[in-house]
């Protein structure tokens, strides 16, 4: 067979792979090089039509965009690219994917091993690229007849295998000779041995998993639920956040939720009210600390978990390690929603300490009347934090951004019950659009994202993935003209703007008009929420563009700390 039909027969075998591995989502970036696992991949669609393909120019946007697909499925999203520096460009998502085991495979296109490092065109050495950011390599040989398609089959569904197992991002990369382009010739007798898979819908492999029982798992509860405990909530999605809630309701337990968590609780703002010593010391009393879901964004918690000597349990599907202080406790590697259920079902009537930290709830209401007085009725960042969750038009999702954005949500505002997302691996601000556009794509419902200015100029490109959008899409960016989370930092005051704010001066009307997106300026606190309300009920996308004076928030927050130390909370 000539080269250009074995190499369509490789990726026709990838493809089928994936697609009974799960994959629904196809991600391709333009190339020459990918052209087999391209033209594979439209052939797939149309047999299929529950797989569907996104195109993007942008390699680093369309990692995150896939990035995005994944977070709303328990299913694998594929990515093709091109040889060279465009695998290169993946690098970021795929960092990200394995901090948050969003399930990602990287189908590269390479140069066959006779054209690296000899001065070829367009290649780099692939190999390793991705380093330890690849839970799962696949690196294959260039097609050759000589090699079984069951080789090639068993090798993707062990790589398949762990990929579903354990998430992050595999990687399969494909050197294809010349030539790329060219009728398809016939390879029955190539296929032959793997006749009877290409009839069927199987995977090439199947393994099962024994399930433990929960309550095997966790046998000191009795004891520990009649102690003075508190609930963390972290990442995770809203089935799981109400069992937690049901849990914590018949426990009588504080139950702290991080911004991820997908609702507030009448503990809200705890960020800030921590640094109130009356609370500090009420919460300190406490001798169970169970966390549900991992990367919480408050500083000030991470401070008290550091601290804290009780009984730590730690509770998440991802199996690595996610307790940065590296404290003794036991570590529940599970799906959150099956264990909050399985804790509540092992309640005896009456915990003994229900309620023991009640007084921080009046501590919670007392600090966000506080703020809304402090904050007042002008536009700022801190009223928007604090007006933030009448925003959100029932039934949309939320995005957050990284930097101030989330911490700002996370110090004033009680989130309404919704699912909300964010990249809080890396916690980078690369990305931030293109992922918010795979979560609506996966999702398809109307969404409400706030980000930074730098994080948006970061991503400017993936705009482009916003255009035409069929779904309601209020883009809020907050222009306060650089990175303002700095002036939260003691980063020296003479290089502050030069190294670390880096004013630019920019406004993102003209970036909103080049991608054929709807934009709004409001000049008010009431106009900025007529703006998100009226964005999230309309078709396509608008760029709600919140311009705040650069510096006033972090002068704003030190304030508010300073009068919150010396508060009468409880």
């Amino acid at each position: 067979m000539k080269p250009s039909t074995l190499n369509r027969i490789w990726a026709r075998l990838i493809l089928m792979s994936l697609s009974r591995a799960g994959v629904k989502d196809i991600c391709i970036a333009p190339g020459s090089r990918s052209t087999p696992l391209t033209l594979e991949a439209e052939a797939l669609s149309a047999q299929n039509p529950s797989v569907r393909i996104h195109t993007h120019f942008d390699e680093r946007g369309l990692g995150f965009l896939a990035l995005g697909l994944a977070k709303t499925t328990d299913n694998p999203v594929a990515v093709i690219v091109t040889s060279g520096t465009a695998v290169a460009n993946l690098i970021p998502a795929a960092a990200e994917s394995r901090l948050t085991r969003e399930k990602l495979i990287f189908l590269t296109a390479d140069r066959p091993p006779e054209l690296i490092q000899c001065g070829a065109n367009q290649a780099i050495s692939q190999e390793g690229i991705f380093s330890h950011h690849a839970e799962t390599t696949t690196f294959l040989p260039s097609p050759s007849e000589a090699v079984s398609p069951s080789w090639l089959l068993s090798v993707i569904g062990e790589g398949l295998h762990q990929l579903v197992t354990g998430g992050g991002s595999y990687h399969i990369n494909c050197p294809f000779p010349e030539p790329l382009y060219g009728e398809m010739e016939d390879a029955s007798h190539y296929l032959a041995p793997v006749n009877a898979w290409l009839a069927g819908d199987q995977p090439y492999l199947s393994f099962t998993h024994a399930q433990a029982d929960l309550q095997t798992l966790l046998p000191c509860w009795q004891a520990l639920q009649h102690q003075r405990g508190i609930l963390v909530a972290g990442r995770m999605r809203r089935d799981a956040r109400e069992a937690v809630q049901s849990l914590a309701d018949h426990l009588g337990w504080p139950l702290l939720c991080d911004p991820q968590a997908g609702e507030g609780s009448d503990f809200a703002g705890f960020d800030v009210w921590l640094q109130n010593p009356d609370c500090s010391a009420l919460l300190k009393q406490s001798e169970v600390v169970i966390q549900f879901g991992g990367r919480l964004v408050s500083k000030r918690l991470g401070q008290f978990v550091d601290d804290f000597k009780g009984a730590y349990w730690l509770v998440d599907k991802h199996p690595g390690r996610l307790d940065p202080s590296h404290r003794s406790g036991t570590r529940i590697i599970a799906d959150i929603h099956k264990v909050a259920l399985a804790l509540e079902k092992g309640l005896e009537k009456s915990p003994a300490n229900a309620g023991w930290g009640d007084m921080l709830k009046m501590a919670s209401a007392r600090y966000l009347a506080l703020l809304d007085n402090v904050a007042g009725g002008t536009l700022s960042e801190l009223s928007m934090a604090t007006h933030f969750g009448s925003w959100l038009v029932g039934g949309s999702d939320l995005f957050i951004g990284n930097s101030m954005a989330i911490r700002l949500l996370d110090m004033g505002c009680r989130l309404p019950a919704c699912e909300v997302f964010a990249n809080r691996g890396a916690s980078g601000i690369d990305g931030l659009i293109a992922t918010a556009a795979g979560v609506q794509r996966g999702r398809e419902k109307p969404m409400l994202m706030v980000m930074g200015d730098t994080s948006a100029l970061y991503d400017l490109n993936s705009l482009a993935l916003l255009a035409n959008n069929l779904n309601p899409m209020a883009l809020v960016i907050i222009n306060n003209d650089g990175g303002g989370i700095f002036d939260m930092l003691p980063v020296p005051e003479t290089q502050k703007d030069t190294y670390y704010r880096m004013p630019h001066g920019l406004s993102f009307s003209h970036a909103a008009a080049m991608f054929g997106l709807k934009y709004q300026r409001p000049a008010t606190l009431h106009e900025a929420k007529t703006c998100c309300l009226e964005a999230q009920s309309s078709p396509g996308t608008t760029v709600i563009e919140l311009c705040t004076p650069a510096g006033a928030c972090g002068q704003d927050l030190k304030a508010l700390f300073a009068d919150i130390a010396h508060a009468s909370l409880i």
